[in-house]
């Protein structure tokens, strides 16, 4: 009996917070994580993964590896003296061979670590384009269409139409 393999993306958070236009604009690091968290929980809603973004805490003197969850969303700070890469190449060697894994970040030599264990790596630039597409296809699809001048018969079927008159007429 074979079990089907889950997809998993990683994402270097603040190596595509460093790529963004948002960052450049906006320059508040806070922010720019609040608001690429957001991105990720619709991301992962609408593409049916698992994400866990992973942020390095590696330079705050003293920090401890901090795991929450935000909307199914996994928002890893690293400890001290831990990169977000060497967090990531960690859980590649636990899940890698298992599960279907992604990873997002720009960082050449994590890269190569993904693709020497067996998953896939996006870039920055590639990872910012697919949140912002999927953002888009959320939205059109959320949208209802808005015709001006458009009359409940050309929307609702003749038989229905019948019997919301047959309940205007009742009252």
């Amino acid at each position: 009996m074979s079990r089907t393999k889950k997809d998993y993306l990683f994402i270097d958070g603040y190596n595509i917070i460093n790529q963004w236009q948002y960052y450049r604009e906006v320059k508040n690091i806070a922010n720019s994580r609040n608001k690429l968290i957001e991105l990720l929980i619709e991301y992962q809603a609408y593409r049916g993964l698992k994400v866990i973004v992973v942020f390095d805490a590696h330079l705050v003197k003293g920090s401890l590896e901090k795991e929450e969850q935000i909307d199914g969303i996994v928002v890893v700070y690293t400890k001290e003296h831990e990169t977000a890469d060497s967090y990531i190449e960690k859980q590649l060697d636990k899940i890698g061979r298992y599960e279907q894994v992604q990873v997002a970040t720009s960082d050449g030599a994590i890269q190569q670590i993904v693709l020497a264990r067996g998953g896939t790596r996006i870039s920055a630039q590639e990872m910012i384009m697919k949140l912002e597409n999927t953002k888009k296809d959320i939205r059109t699809k959320t949208e209802k269409p808005r015709q001006k001048g458009t009359n409940i018969d050309q929307i609702i079927d003749e038989e229905t139409l019948n019997k919301l008159e047959k309940i205007r007429r009742s009252m």
